[in-house]
């Protein structure tokens, strides 16, 4: 990953964590307000509900949208999508960050497994993340 997109990648990590947990709306169900929603906001100019409303253009939670990404559907969300992975995340990220299961990340954190909708688990689980990226 180019030094630029990793240092960006890691500020919206840590922007999207501190956002969630001073109280930002968080809501793994809305697409705007959930794990992907979050760090998308930080990557993008979109809001929250701008977010939600591309994605319920769509068929499926942003796993699924991740998996069905086409950049020449000309739909919004795949035009977002391809925003993201311009930015550094790949639609794997995004499959593991929405879902909080990405193995190096739980090893550093020191689990098995976290809840993929506790707000919580998803600060400990991007800020794990953003130091994995420094040390690398």
């Amino acid at each position: 990953m180019v030094e630029k997109k990793k240092d960006q990648l890691i500020n919206a990590l840590r922007n999207a964590a501190t956002s969630i947990s001073v109280g930002s709306h968080y809501e793994w169900g809305h697409m705007g307000s959930c794990n992907c929603g979050h760090v998308a906001q930080q990557l993008t100019s979109f809001t929250r509900e701008e977010i939600h409303r591309y994605a319920m253009e769509k068929h499926g939670d942003w796993s699924e949208q991740a998996l069905d990404f086409c950049p020449q559907s000309g739909m919004t969300m795949d035009l977002l999508i391809g925003e993201l992975t311009s930015k550094g995340l790949t639609t794997n990220d995004m499959i593991d960050l929405e879902r909080l299961s990405n193995k190096e990340i739980l090893r550093k954190v020191g689990v098995q497994g976290l809840n993929k909708n506790s707000k919580d688990n998803v600060v400990v689980y991007m800020n794990a993340w953003a130091d994995l990226l420094q040390e690398t």
